[in-house]
């Protein structure tokens, strides 16, 4: 099998090859597109390919997966701090990353499928569309309260909207507010669209259906923790899920003293937005989420903070559930039979560990 290092940036590429016959290391530059094409064509099918996180692009994984090549992705800041040299050069990327390739060292981590990060590109466009969308409401909402119309969410009611197009205002204004209407009208029937496909994309996956059980979680939010979480058992505990979804504080401690700042926000900020709005209509309908946020709204004096616990104990509670292949009802009659056979003794987060 064929050892293969990339370095790899847009316009082109530096591979470095392990030669099995004279164990010499052949560096080489390849061209984007064609060149590299042409280069990848000739190695024997099955040679292992390995690079950084933060430097390939899809077109070159559909290519290495057609080609019969096996492509390692690895952690680009684990490489790179296993770099004991200052100097840092193309040529040296690759020749490293062939190293940690032949010394079994290389920090391979996981990948979602094509077909997954394609599922990630509709979530991505939608909620694109829903954040243009939310402008252009609040651009319509400040010409109303302008004008000394102040209906708030009334205004996109049939009534609201009638008022206000009746309103009188100048000749520019009125024909902002018109090229605001129908843009917010093509929104909405894209988003609606979007909306659909998620839905149907949900539907399809046994795992989104079983997290959509659970009180406060759609077809939007299902999919996302989904594809973004990837297969459960390559996380060894709910607190793994949630430092991976940045929900947990920040530490910078030494010497004995610990020192928490705010969640971290690492990973996926798209996800993190979602566990936090579900979070907040979950504990409207689950009586152990809404005991926990009332607890830390009234303590804390600061709903962001208890907002912001509630999706962390969501997305630990949709984590066992995708672990365990459980659904809601069976989630909590898992977490009622494990506290009466152990008694509080510390966090509720705990009783499926």
């Amino acid at each position: 099998m064929l050892i293969i290092g990339c370095d790899f940036h847009p316009p082109f590429q530096r591979v470095a090859i392990f030669d099995k016959q004279t164990g010499e290391v052949i560096t080489l530059r390849l061209k984007h597109t064609q060149e590299a094409l042409e280069f990848y064509g000739k190695v024997p099918a099955g040679a292992r390919i390995g690079l950084e996180s933060t430097g390939y692009s899809g077109w070159f994984e559909r290519a290495m997966e057609k080609m019969g090549h096996e492509l390692w992705v690895g952690d680009a800041t684990q490489i790179r701090a296993s770099m004991t040299r200052k100097q840092k050069t193309d040529k040296r990327d690759a020749e490293h990353i062939v190293k940690l390739l032949l010394e079994d060292r290389f920090p391979k981590i996981w990948v979602p499928s094509n077909a997954d990060r394609d599922a990630r590109q509709l979530l991505m466009h939608r909620d694109k569309l829903v954040r243009m969308r939310t402008l252009v409401k609040n651009q319509l909402q400040f010409l109303a309260m302008n004008q000394g119309l102040q209906l708030k969410w009334k205004l996109w009611t049939e009534v609201g909207q009638q008022q206000f197009a009746e309103l009188e205002m100048n000749p520019y204004t009125s024909e902002r507010r018109a090229s605001l209407l129908r843009l917010l009208e093509q929104l909405e029937a894209e988003v609606k669209e979007l909306d659909a496909a998620v839905e149907r994309e949900a539907e399809a996956r046994p795992e989104a259906v079983r997290l959509m059980s659970h009180p406060g979680v759609g077809p939007v939010t299902s999919l996302a923790f989904v594809l973004t979480l990837g297969p459960p058992e390559r996380f060894p505990g709910a607190r793994q899920v949630a430092s991976y979804f940045g929900l947990i504080p920040s530490e910078h401690s030494s010497g004995g003293k610990q020192r928490l700042g705010h969640i971290s926000k690492q990973g996926n900020s798209l996800l993190r937005f979602l566990l936090v709005e579900a979070g907040h209509t979950a504990c409207r309908k689950d009586p152990e989420l809404a005991r926990v946020y009332g607890h830390l709204k009234h303590t804390r004096q600061h709903t962001g903070v208890a907002k912001v616990a509630v999706a962390r104990k969501l997305a630990v509670r949709m984590y066992w559930m995708l672990r365990d292949r459980l659904d809601y009802s069976a989630l909590i009659q898992a977490r009622t039979q494990a506290s009466l056979s152990h008694p509080v003794v510390g966090s509720s987060d705990r009783p499926l560990e």
